[in-house]
């Protein structure tokens, strides 16, 4: 959700190169490393195909797995976890949140789906064998932004430019890592993927998605999705980027919006 306005990401990169925006050096902090002044690798995009989707879904997280695309969406009394006809767009719910939580990112894990909320300090698990039943909670210190995992650990983003490698059975962080372009950090990380074996990450409310080496926080990448959503199908409700999904067995990439019609299936290009 995240209501504090932000700079746009253009002056993020007008910091990294060293102008007015960059910020000052803390008494006592090391410089960032020559290996962090990397170039990243600036990406354009290809829609392959386009899906329906509802403009009522306020998403927040975005996982396909098992053949199957999950959406967890956010707003106080509109919050729920759903599995998406990705033809049709229909939405099953399988989960809905109390009115006092705004929910947040979703990862799946195994037979286990997680579920972070935006300022109630609480992951929800579930157990997709007994259709999405709530197992546990796990309390956490902060805001909940992005879900995402390798297959065995957790990574979770909070609205600053860290993110936490978390245990996925007791919730307990065990690494922070501060994610940075040209030594600067990105701030309002959101919505997390793991792709390939970096994590791709929403920067919120811009078009961009940056491609982070988890080992390091560097951005290695960032993937441009200005104009993908048509000037046509904004209204009044249409609201910024987000939710970032990868079918692995097929490699397709999925990204929308919150309250976006449309889903999109995309291929990025290097500039």
């Amino acid at each position: 959700m995240k209501t504090t306005p932000i700079l746009l990401f253009s002056i993020l990169l007008l910091a990294a190169c060293g102008g007015p925006a960059a910020r000052a050096k803390r008494p006592g902090e090391k410089a960032q490393p020559a290996a962090a002044q990397v170039q990243p690798k600036e990406y354009t995009y290809r829609i392959a195909a386009v899906y329906p989707h509802s403009t009522t879904a306020y998403t927040q997280g975005l996982q396909y797995a098992g053949g199957q695309l999950w959406e967890g969406t956010g707003q106080h009394g509109e919050s729920v976890v759903q599995r998406i006809d990705l033809a049709t767009g229909k939405a099953d719910v399988m989960v809905r949140l109390p009115r006092s939580e705004f929910g947040e990112g979703i990862t799946l894990l195994g037979d286990r789906l997680y579920q972070l909320t935006w300022q109630s300090n609480t992951a929800h698990v579930y157990d997709l064998t007994k259709g999405c039943e709530k197992i546990r909670d796990h309390r956490y210190p902060g805001e909940g932004w992005g879900l995402t995992t390798d297959g065995r650990k957790l990574y979770m983003s909070d609205g600053t430019a860290s993110i936490h490698t978390v245990d996925p059975e007791t919730f307990r962080r065990e690494k922070r890592t501060t994610v940075t372009y040209k030594g600067v950090p990105v701030e309002y990380l959101n919505e997390l993927e793991w792709i390939g074996g970096k994590i791709w990450a929403n920067v919120y409310t811009t078009d961009q998605i940056v491609i982070i080496d988890p080992a390091t926080g560097i951005v290695e990448g960032i993937v441009d999705l200005t104009g993908l959503l048509p000037e046509t199908e904004v209204t009044e409700t249409t609201d910024v980027l987000n939710g970032i999904a990868y079918d692995a067995e097929r490699d397709r990439i999925f990204v929308t919006g919150k309250n976006w019609s449309k889903l999109f299936e995309i291929e990025i290009i290097e500039k």
